[in-house]
């Protein structure tokens, strides 16, 4: 896939490149899925699932974000497949009862939310979190739902030139959250192939 255009910013900003491949990883999307996110802000993790899913819900509860996605959405047409929806609300509301992967980009209502992916047994739950005492509390909140498959923390650190030779400048640590609420059968495997913690 081409890389994807994000001409129109807001204020919060877009997933990183880097932190999105790892996303995109861990949801795993095929073509017959139906992708939802919780806060699309830029639409940046909407436009990468909407070029790989069949259907997308992105759900924003900020009206400006959600014109930021809808807007950077028509930006990136020529490589979007699925059928997309935008959904001016605050989740839990608004979430759809046959999502096969869901993505949470904050942290706004999560225990409601995994609830909702408890109840229509979502099969790819996947979070992000900057803030440390913010992935304590998700982190449990996703443990006692019976869904954390594993915890990953990265960070990237993107090279610039000092004095004729190469530096690094870090970006925020990424706490990223994954799991699944669908019935377990057998061992669980987490999208990438790796073992899965409990």
């Amino acid at each position: 896939m081409p890389p994807i255009a994000l001409p129109h910013d807001a204020k919060a900003g877009p997933t990183k490149p880097e932190v999105r491949a790892v996303v995109r990883s861990k949801l795993a999307l095929e073509p017959d899925d139906h992708f939802a996110e919780v806060g699309s802000c830029t639409g940046a993790v909407t436009i990468e699932a909407a070029q790989r899913a069949g259907r997308v819900t992105a759900l924003e509860r900020k009206s400006e974000r959600l014109e930021t996605t809808r807007r950077n959405l028509e930006a990136n047409e020529n490589s979007v497949q699925a059928d997309v929806e935008l959904r001016n609300v605050e989740a839990p509301a608004g979430l759809p009862d046959d999502v096969d992967a869901l993505f949470l980009g904050g942290s706004r209502n999560v225990k409601a939310v995994l609830d909702h992916a408890v109840e229509t047994e979502i099969d790819r739950v996947v979070m992000n979190v900057s803030r440390l005492e913010t992935a304590g509390k998700a982190t449990e909140a996703f443990r006692e739902r019976d869904l954390l498959g594993e915890v990953v923390q990265f960070q990237v650190s993107h090279g610039y030139e000092l004095a004729g030779a190469t530096s690094f400048d870090p970006d925020n640590p990424v706490y990223m959250l994954v799991g699944s609420a669908t019935p377990d059968e057998g061992e669980k495997v987490v999208a990438d192939g790796g073992e899965a913690i409990r």
